[in-house]
């Protein structure tokens, strides 16, 4: 894992030229603390911050192809480098180094960007071709590793800019660029819970989307998707027997190739069933005791340490965790929010990011983890909730009064005395409003309440509502299949993968890396979905899988989703920046807030007990404080240089410069393009 950087920029004075690519590095140097290197051209520069996980001494970065004509600065990891490195050897490439870095330049030489559907890794990287001067970036296919960009000078105002970067606070070094909230985008974010595919709260910042690559030629941009997400695939034809073997063979090949690595990789333990699946495997297929790492709560509400002790005991790994309570929650929310540069809608983050640092501590690199299961297997109870309101017209009273019974055991508000009154609330929602969303019409009516703390009063759903109009097949999918569209195009790579995963992890230099985010095991998950079973046992087949290797509670218990406490750490704890909601002055600094609207809210929730505060509420909160810590910390000049600022000064490995040089150059073109003609 590392953090990657660069620009493309003609007019930038060519003596600023390291420096600034040097200060751009040192902001997202906490993703790779082992090593730095940057390349430079005339008008052209990129870099790499590197966490050494593969060929520890050979794979520094930026890294050239025999040819001198194509470099890379790559961040993430390519799990089937093996396998491609056999098959390019073959072909009469010769390598130089052991590391999948290597791989990935020897195969875009080979292959163009005819490579990228081979890939099963979690990376983002940039090729910059020396002879044609064109700048290519790629990122995975279900946006596990991020990459923005601020193209055209739009963030700095000289044309011809183009910036790029694993995070976007590295731009903060780029002479004349400055951070802007963007009203639209914050309505969109609050009202989807995260930003769309390729957006940010920031304007004159996008990031690539999941599964696409773009060029960057002769002043222009060129984005193209290589891989789009498949849920409507060939049903599964074998038994039931046969289905459950393909998911334990597919699951158990995933985790077998995530655990290459040079240096030891542990496991996050939830306590549920996807972290134990993965903590099964890694034990069976691991020569040594498997290190676990788990969040303890002092709130039992939030609480799974008993499940996470049963299943470390039962596989005998050697477990460790940390406690967390509401006053670490407030103590270490101001760092957590900046690493995940976005507002979020939850504090479920913060102990992930307290996590880690554990972990880190422990010396340990690479984590796996259990996220994309429920995404894949249908382990939300949204789902569920989905196959009963658009069959609620076709169920008896009774029928309905059940379902409803089972869907959210863990939360009080769907116990039996607020039955009635959510039968009428699916009744108004079993017809689709908005064209396209019916699965998530009712979680994102909290998102409508938040999207009110903007002036803006335009449809916060216009975009998404568009972005689904758009994709080909989309209005084919069944609901269900809909639903599970929605969550990988959004709360999975937009918070679960990025707010709280990557992001939390690399503030600390650990590499997660997610088993169920094979392509083979979502493809295998989408071909026996709902073909064994009608929905109403999450993950059935998921289970029968593990029956009999994970202890029984583990198979028996219900999904508790990971939550932590929410606004009433902040009312209860009263941190000093919390002021920046309780000071109008404050308030009113924060551009696109309806400030009356926001007072409001704020003041209800300063006075009124915890547990009277709604879900909507309390997000909404969450939200609008989170934005103005990003607020401050990005955008208000008054404040910046206390966390934008390059963490520690860089050490520098690797300097390639080109500039002025005789190299491969346009002019020249002596060597084929890589893959062919484009």
């Amino acid at each position: 894992m590392c953090g990657i950087a660069g620009f493309v920029s003609p007019s930038l004075e060519a003596g600023a030229t390291p420096e600034v690519m040097a200060s751009m590095l040192s902001l997202i140097r906490h993703r790779g603390p082992d090593e730095a290197g940057y390349y430079l051209d005339d008008g052209v520069a990129m870099g790499t911050v590197r966490l050494s996980v593969i060929d520890l001494s050979s794979g520094a970065q930026p890294m050239a192809d025999p040819s001198d004509r194509y470099w890379i600065c790559f961040n993430g990891e390519l799990y089937n480098h093996i396998e491609l490195r056999q098959e390019l050897r073959s072909l009469g490439r010769r390598f130089r180094t052991r590391s999948d870095t290597e791989v990935v330049l020897q195969a875009w030489a080979q292959w163009g960007t005819a490579c990228l559907p081979r890939f099963n890794g979690a990376f983002a990287f940039a090729i910059r071709d020396a002879v044609s001067g064109d700048l290519f970036l790629a990122r995975d296919r279900y946006g596990k590793r991020p990459l923005f960009y601020s193209g055209h000078g739009s963030g700095t105002g000289r044309s011809g800019d183009f910036l790029f970067a694993s995070e976007m606070k590295a731009f903060q070094a780029f002479p004349g660029f400055r951070f802007e909230l963007d009203p639209t985008e914050l309505a969109s974010a609050f009202a989807v819970w995260t930003p769309l595919p390729d957006r940010t709260p920031f304007r004159h910042i996008r990031q690539l989307p999941m599964g696409s690559f773009l060029t960057v030629r002769g002043g222009r941009t060129d984005l193209t998707t290589y891989a789009e997400l498949e849920l409507d695939v060939e049903p599964f034809t074998g038994s039931a027997r046969e289905a459950i073997t393909l998911v334990r063979d597919s699951l158990r090949e995933s985790v077998e190739m995530r655990l290459r690595s040079d240096v030891e990789v542990g496991v996050y333990l939830s306590g549920g069933l996807d972290s134990s699946i993965v903590t099964a495997l890694a034990t069976d297929l691991s020569s040594h005791e498997v290190r676990t790492f788990s969040v303890e709560f002092d709130e039992a509400a939030f609480d799974e340490s008993g499940s996470q002790h049963v299943v470390a005991s039962h596989l005998g790994t050697l477990h460790s965790s940390i406690a967390v309570g509401g006053a670490d929650i407030a103590a270490n929310f101001p760092s957590a929010v900046y690493h995940a540069e976005v507002p979020a809608f939850r504090t479920a983050f913060v102990p992930m990011y307290m996590l880690s640092r554990h972990v880190r501590d422990a010396g340990i690199k690479v984590i796996l983890s259990g996220e994309g299961a429920d995404e894949a297997f249908l382990g939300y109870s949204l789902f569920r909730e989905t196959l009963l309101r658009a069959a609620w017209h076709d169920l008896s009273e009774d029928e309905r009064t059940a379902r409803i019974g089972v869907l959210h055991p863990e939360l009080s508000h769907f116990g039996p005395a607020n039955r009635a009154r959510l039968k009428s609330l699916f009744e108004q929602f079993a017809v689709e409003r908005l064209p396209g969303l019916f699965s998530h019409e009712l979680r994102y009516q909290n998102g409508r309440f938040a999207a009110r703390l903007l002036k803006e009063r335009s449809d916060p759903f216009a975009h998404l509502l568009a972005l689904t109009a758009s994709t080909p097949g989309y209005a084919a999918l069944s609901p269900v299949q809909k639903a599970q569209w929605l969550e990988f195009k959004t709360l999975l790579p937009g918070y679960l993968l990025s707010t709280q995963g990557e992001r939390m992890s690399l503030a600390h230099g650990v590499e997660n890396r997610c088993p169920f985010l094979d392509p083979a095991v979502v493809r295998a998950a989408a071909s026996v979905n709902l073909r064994f079973d009608d929905g109403s046992e999450e993950k059935f087949l998921l289970k029968e899988a593990f029956r009999g290797e994970l202890p029984e509670s583990s198979l028996a218990r219900r999904k508790q989703p990971y939550r932590a406490p929410g606004a009433a750490v902040f009312k209860d704890q009263r941190p000093d920046y919390l002021d920046l909601l309780l000071s109008d002055t404050e308030l009113s600094r924060i551009d696109g807030i309806d400030h009356a609207f926001a007072k409001k809210l704020v003041a209800k929730i300063m006075a009124t007990p915890s547990e009277g505060i709604s879900t909507k509420e309390d997000q909404a909160f969450v939200y609008l404080l989170s934005t103005a810590v990003l607020h401050q910390q990005f955008v208000d000049t008054r404040s910046l240089g206390k966390e934008g600022r390059p963490e520690a000064e860089l050490k520098v490995d690797t300097i390639v410069d080109l500039r002025n040089s005789s190299g491969p150059r346009p002019a020249g073109q002596a060597l084929p393009a890589a893959g062919g003609a484009r």
